[in-house]
């Protein structure tokens, strides 16, 4: 398995207005593997996502894709923040915000359709990729004409991992996927996400669920105050109950 990062922070600042979130986030996303972004509440994990997606802008600082740079002044080349987060879609990185962001009045398959971006009608989905997606979300196929607001809030997370994975995506950024499930639902996501792992999509997992970033993860960063305060091996981070309740208050084991 590659160890070569295809996503890379270095000393990134974000401002949201007045507030400064992010003080020089630095760590590294390697190829095929999936990185927990772990921390408190308010540490900065969602600010993160969003300023790789061109959501926010980083005030200071970079941010490399694949080794082009995509976030950071200057980084459109042209003196512009960052690139806009279209262009950043376009070099294959997808983004599950946490409130899914899924279009309730539309129907499953609408839903589906809007996010392929090779694909004009259902038809041009690719039928393969399509039964790959209702293996591992079998809810999707059951309720494809369904209007998506009319699904459970477990269903509404599959669909907008989905949506995600409808055509191949170098790079997932997923966030708190788990937030509000109940426990066999969060199974069935880990097996889904288990499952994505196995095909080597690289993928930036923020989740408070910590078996699932224990079943999941391979690196791991964990966030403190708009910092990165910790980077290494999850299954390091797994087996360390005092390193857990210094960077997060707690253990692991409590959370099994």
């Amino acid at each position: 398995m590659s160890t070569i990062p295809l996503l890379a922070l270095a000393g990134v600042h974000t401002h949201i207005g007045a507030y400064h979130i992010l003080h020089g986030v630095d760590f590294e996303v390697p190829a095929g593997q999936v990185t927990m972004l772990l921390g408190r509440n308010g540490a900065g994990k969602t600010t993160t996502l969003r300023t790789i997606m061109g959501l926010w802008s980083a005030s200071r600082g970079s941010i490399a894709f694949d080794g082009q740079r995509i976030g950071g002044p200057g980084a459109a080349g042209d003196g512009d923040a960052a690139l806009r987060t279209p262009a950043i879609a376009q070099l294959g990185i997808a983004y599950v915000p946490e409130n899914m962001g899924i279009f309730s009045d539309l129907t499953v398959r609408e839903n589906m359709l809007l996010a392929a971006r090779q694909a004009r009608s259902v038809a041009e989905f690719d039928p393969t990729r399509l039964e790959w997606l209702f293996g591992l979300f079998p809810a999707l196929r059951k309720f494809w004409l369904y209007p998506a607001g009319k699904l459970s809030g477990g269903q509404k997370q599959m669909l907008a991992i989905a949506r995600a994975m409808v055509e191949p995506r170098r790079l997932l950024l997923i966030d708190e996927p788990s937030k509000g499930l109940a426990p066999a639902i969060v199974q069935n996501l880990i097996a889904a996400l288990r499952e994505l792992k196995s095909t080597a999509t690289t993928v930036l997992l923020v989740e408070q669920n910590f078996a699932m970033a224990k079943a999941l993860g391979d690196t791991v960063a964990v966030m403190d105050d708009g910092r990165v305060v910790h980077r290494g091996a999850m299954a390091e981070l797994a087996e360390d109950e005092a390193l857990q309740h210094k960077l997060l208050g707690l253990s692991l084991a409590a959370h099994q």
